[in-house]
Order: structure tokens, then sequence, then C-alpha cells
């Protein structure tokens, strides 16, 4: 597991993600524009109920093989897997189906959800026909695959759906955006790794996965209540149109700080789950992709935390008002997180599922609901978006704990690598508050005056870091077209 494969695993993981997600990205801002905070609402609500199912489609299969070391995995593994998440899904999608969709309409009072779920949640059945074959390019770091897959994929399911909303289809444009991407990628994944999976069941197998993996489910179930639980209760409470005004302001922020973080997480999973033995590699690891996350989110949040008003109100309209303070507040929130924000990864890598998911139950059921109701009692979706920021707080202090007391990351260490990114975006925040709010600057000059700064301080500050990660990157570049 060497530097010249981990870099390569990002720079692939990047490469997917400014494509595919970023694709995926201007599709919703696209149809943000041509449909109303209704239809974001009523999507919302259909995907918080399938959501509460969904979480125990693989049984947390597919993080066990990719953990798992390779003395420790054999061909039944996969085999077994493969069975094992095929027929779990097709029961999970009976009672999405012909139980879930029922409730979810009597509970919001929405007729329309009794058609949408069953269709929104066809990738339950779809996805495990693909859950071997991606464990096993993720365990080979093979993420230009996975990138041309996922973006191959997304690209046609955007296409798709922008045109069926261009053609009057309204929400079911939406709809259809993720059924078609998994039907596309099932092909891919074939064709990528050659696996067909044979009639086998080694029960010996299951439960060594099975063992893993429930722990890995339990840590996404309380992920997963989280994540939604602000959902439910604002579709409940307040109204759809105010649910699609929060989701909306998730697309702008949450959305974007997971998906890039996805690029450092989903590469270093296997990468700790092979050093398992060398904390001092993990320690450098971990801090390194704290640091290079904040580097490139910062800004961005950054941008939508000051000018979010403008951004929102000239692109996408009066409609999307509600949206802008949610969207100030949820981008500080990120902002936050980003200084732990990959701490389950490591966890989990380690083999700590256990105390990842006592932790994650932990932070659901003390923390995170009750501060949910109490906002939404008092300030409605805006109070909710407070909860979020006063949870990603607490989460920081109990992370750090932990990751003190396992692989000794002190608080010294987590300034360390993200002093300088907080340094350079207090000052460039001042430089652009003051530009536009104090001398009257409009929003986009004051916004290319707040990056500018932002990179300065942090040319200044990591000049030669930043040259020696650029170099490498473009060696590695070099040997691939090479090789081709």
């Amino acid at each position: 597991m060497n530097r010249r494969l981990i870099l390569g695993g990002v720079v692939w993981k990047g490469i997917e993600t400014v494509i595919n997600k970023g694709f995926a990205m201007i599709i919703k801002l696209v149809l943000a524009r041509i449909l109303f905070p209704a239809d974001f609402g009523v999507i919302g609500m259909a995907a918080v109920f399938i959501s509460f199912v969904q979480v125990f489609q693989d049984m947390g299969l597919s993080a066990a093989l990719i953990q798992r070391k390779d003395a420790n995995l054999r061909e039944s593994h996969f085999h077994t897997s493969f069975w094992a998440g095929l027929m779990w899904g097709l029961l999970i999608y009976l009672i999405v189906a012909f139980v879930v969709a029922p409730i979810a309409a009597s509970f919001y009072d929405e007729p329309i959800l009794r058609s949408i779920i069953p269709v929104l949640s066809l990738g339950i059945i779809l996805s495990p026909i693909n859950l071997v074959h991606k464990a096993q390019l993720v365990r080979g770091l093979e993420f230009k695959r996975l990138a041309f897959i996922s973006n191959v994929s997304s690209i046609s399911a955007g296409v798709l759906s922008l045109i069926l909303a261009l053609l009057g289809f309204g929400v079911w444009s939406l709809v259809f955006n993720s059924v078609t991407s998994t039907l596309i990628a099932l092909p891919l994944f074939f064709l990528a790794t050659r696996y067909v999976p044979k009639w086998e069941w080694d029960a010996v197998a299951f439960k060594d996965i099975f063992g893993f993996g429930v722990y890995t489910t339990g840590t996404s179930v309380f992920n997963n209540l989280t994540s939604k639980i602000d959902y439910l209760i604002i579709g409940k409470v307040v109204s759809a149109s105010a649910l699609g005004a929060y989701s909306f302001a998730f697309v702008l922020t949450e959305i974007a700080r997971s998906q890039i973080m996805s690029v450092m997480s989903e590469v270093m999973y296997p990468v700790y789950g092979q050093k398992q033995g060398n904390l001092k590699a993990i320690r450098k690891y971990y801090l390194n992709v704290v640091k290079y996350n904040c580097l490139v989110i910062y800004p961005i949040m950054l941008v939508m935390l000051l000018f979010a008003g403008p951004i929102i109100l000239t692109f996408f309209g009066d409609k999307w008002e509600a949206s802008v303070p949610i969207t100030q507040i949820l981008s500080l929130s990120v902002m936050v997180h980003l200084l732990v924000n990959s701490n389950t990864v490591l966890l989990r890598g380690l083999g700590h599922v256990s105390l990842e998911f006592k932790l994650q139950m932990f932070k659901s059921v003390l923390i995170y609901i009750p501060s949910i109701f109490v906002g939404v009692y008092f300030l409605e979706e805006v109070g909710v978006a407070l909860a979020v920021l006063f949870s990603k707080v607490m989460s920081v202090i109990i992370a750090q704990y932990y990751l003190w007391k396992i692989v000794r990351i002190s608080n010294r260490d987590l300034w360390n690598v993200s002093g300088t990114p907080i340094i350079a975006s207090l000052v460039a925040g001042g430089v652009g508050y003051t530009a536009h709010f104090v001398l009257g600057l409009p929003a986009v000059p004051a916004g290319i005056l707040v990056i500018l700064t932002y990179g300065a301080i942090i040319w200044w500050r990591m000049q030669a870091e930043v040259l020696k990660m650029w170099n490498a990157a473009t060696s590695l570049r070099k040997k691939k077209s090479a090789s081709t």
C-alpha cells in the first residue's frame, strides 16, 4: 500500500467527484430553477422513509469485505456476500413498497408518495448486485474504473431527468434520476471486474463477515437517523415547501461537503485497514485528510456563508429566499465538522466498529435529536439548521477525545493541520465582509476577492508543501500516461 497507489486513488476519486458529483449538483441546481420547493420537499419526504429501511440494505457486507486483510479473505466470502445481499435487498424492497409507502403517505398526508416511493426505492434491489464488484474495486484501489462507472451513470441519469423536467414531468424528473443511475451502472460493474457469482453459500464465511457488518449497519442506522430526522420533522411540522428550502440548502452546502470528503474517505478506508498495526502512519494519513479537506472546502463554504443571499436570489429566484439563512448556518456547520470529518472512517478502518456504533448512538439520541426538536419548536427550519451547527460542535469535542485515546492525535496536532485554513478563512472572510457589506462592492467581485485572499495566505504559509503535492501529482500523471 505505497504512496503512489494512495495518491493515484485520490487523483482518480477527485476526477470522479469533479465530473460526477459536480455534474449531478449542476443538474439539481438547474432543476431547482425549473421546479418548485414543494417538488423537492416531496422527494425529501420519500427519501426519509426509504432511508430508514435502506440502511439495512447490505448488512454492512461491503464494508466488511473492504476492511478485511487479504490473508483472511476467501473466494467464498465474495459469493456468500453476493447472495446474502441480493436476497436481503429483495426483502427490504418489498417492505418499502408495501409497508413504508402507505405509512409515509399517511404520515405526511401526501397520496403521491404511494406511487413515488416504490419507484424511487428500486435501487434497493439493484444495488446489492454491485456489492461485491464495488468492494473488489475499492480493495484494489481501482478508482479509475470506479470513476468511469460513476461518471457515465450519473451523467446519463442527469440528462434524462433534465429532459423530463423540461417536458413537464415535475417531481417525477427527480424520481427517475436515481433509478436510472443505478440501472446504467449494473453492466458496467460486471465488465469492470469480470466477477461472476457462483451458487455457493458458506455459513462460516457469512458469520465471519456478518459479525463485522452488524456493527457497521447499526452505525449506519444512527447515522441515517441523525441525517434524516431533520427532514422528517420539518416535513411533518412545517410544510413541503419548507422542507424543499431546507433540502436545497443542503444541496448547496452539506452535500457538497460530503461529496468532496468522499474523495479522501473512500480512498483511505482500505488503507487504514491495511495499516492497522502502524499507528504512526495512520496518524499521518488521517491528519493529511483533515488538512486537505479543510484547504479545499473552507473557501467554498466561506463564499456561501458570506454571499448566500445574492447567489440564491440571483440564480434561482425569490421562490428560494427561505433557503438563504439556512445555507449560511449550514455552511458554518460544515466548516466546524471538517475538523474531525473522517474520524468514523478511521475507527471503522481500524476495526473499532462497536465503538463507532456506540458513539453514533450517543450523539444521535442524546444530542442531535433533542436539539432538532428544540430548534423546530422555536425557529422552524432555521432552528433545525442551528441544531445541526450545535451538534457538529459537540461531535468535534467527542471525536477529538477518542482520537487522542486511540491513536494519540492531540488538539495541537489538529491545530497544526487546520490552523492555516482557519486563519486564511478568518482573514479572507473579514476582507469579503468589508468589501461587500461596508464598501458596497458587488457580490461577484467581492467573492473573487475572498478566494484570492484565501489563496494568497495559503500560498504564503504552505508554498513548499503545495508545490510538493503538485509535483507528486504531475509525476503520477506522467507515469500513467507513459504506461498507457
